[in-house]
């Protein structure tokens, strides 16, 4: 028998499906609902440790409560008023909402129910794609154009990896960003004591409303937003973020490292991905277990990309056009 495995399970009701390594005890669980984790559990000498801070219940997930593990798709964060203007033409997310009420992030792909389209499991890794077919016009209030999403989970000795393949199936370009939010513990005490390591150049100056600012004002140098700066590892304390990392410093192969360790046990979470943006988040307003997890999200594009001129290359989409995002995580312990 192959040295991992799928089994098809259920949370709390929801379809799952599991992938499992027979050697290290190594699992992750996967909800079809927004192709959500909701498990990555890693061996130790204590027994499995999990690292993912997911739901609880399946009520929370259909809520969408805290974003837990989220992928952001066609656009990831926020939309400033939800609304923007592409190829000249404005688009409101979210119609008849009063100016005061509104607000939107992270997509529509989290809420939707995905199919398993591909597995594969053999000695080397497990792996499992889910498909979306529903981002349609008509289907979701300002978003009219068609993008097909397959997401695809790897697990190996490597840890988890995830790959977000999106393909314009319609006639005309279309804005596209994504994301993936996780949220990431090393145990069941707080963050305070826990270690934040991510070489930057600059981090994104937001308002009030975590919009960016507009133009060059919102890209700034780390050393005048101090409460996003990491370059040097250090605890966070009593720290509060909600903020995003801008041209973070990749190795030679283009991968982008932020490093989260607690150096009581030496263990550590490195999330990689290639390519885009950092945000950051301490969990401070999360109604259950606030700042018992870091969300360390790996992003394509800035917040509020949909309206910014500066990001209008990155999120066009042309016709027949695809966008892939990997990222992921592995486990270290010393």
């Amino acid at each position: 028998m192959a040295r991992y495995r799928i089994a098809d399970d259920h949370f709390d009701g929801l379809p799952t499906v599991v992938l499992h390594d027979s050697h290290s005890g190594a699992r992750a669980v996967l909800c079809a609902t927004g192709a959500t984790l909701l498990s990555w559990q890693q061996a130790t000498a204590d027994g499995p440790l999990e690292l993912i801070d997911g739901y609880a219940s399946a009520a929370e997930l259909l809520s969408q409560a805290g974003v837990r593990s989220g992928i952001m798709a066609p656009f990831s964060n926020r939309v400033a008023a939800a609304r923007y203007r592409f190829d000249g033409v404005l688009h409101d997310l979210q119609p008849g909402v009063a100016e005061a009420e509104r607000l939107i992030y992270h997509g529509f792909l989290r809420g939707l129910e995905l199919p398993v389209v591909a597995t594969r499991a053999d000695d080397a890794a497990a792996s499992v794609t889910l498909a979306c077919t529903a981002i349609r016009p008509g289907a979701f209030a300002g978003y009219p154009f068609a993008v097909d999403l397959r997401i695809g989970f790897t697990l190996s000795g490597q840890g988890l990896a995830l790959e977000l393949d999106a393909h314009n199936v319609g006639d005309t370009a279309a804005p596209y960003s994504c994301g993936w939010h996780p949220y990431f513990r090393l145990g069941d005490a707080g963050i305070a004591e826990l270690e934040l390591h991510l070489p930057a150049r600059h981090g994104i100056a937001t308002d009030a409303a975590l919009i960016p600012l507009a133009g060059d004002a919102a890209c700034q140098p780390l050393d005048s937003l101090p409460a996003l700066d990491f370059r040097l590892a250090r605890p966070i304390g009593d720290a509060v973020i909600d903020g995003c990392i801008a041209d973070p410093v990749a190795d030679a192969d283009g991968t982008v490292h932020t490093r989260l360790r607690d150096p009581a046990s030496g263990r550590a979470v490195d999330v990689w991905q290639h390519g885009g943006l950092v945000h950051l988040f301490t969990g401070d307003t999360l109604t259950r277990d606030a700042r018992r997890s870091v969300a360390i999200e790996p992003v394509s594009a800035m917040t509020d990309a949909f309206n910014r001129p500066d990001c209008a290359a990155a999120i066009r989409l042309p016709p027949g056009g695809r966008h892939r995002f990997r990222c992921g995580a592995r486990f270290a312990q010393r």
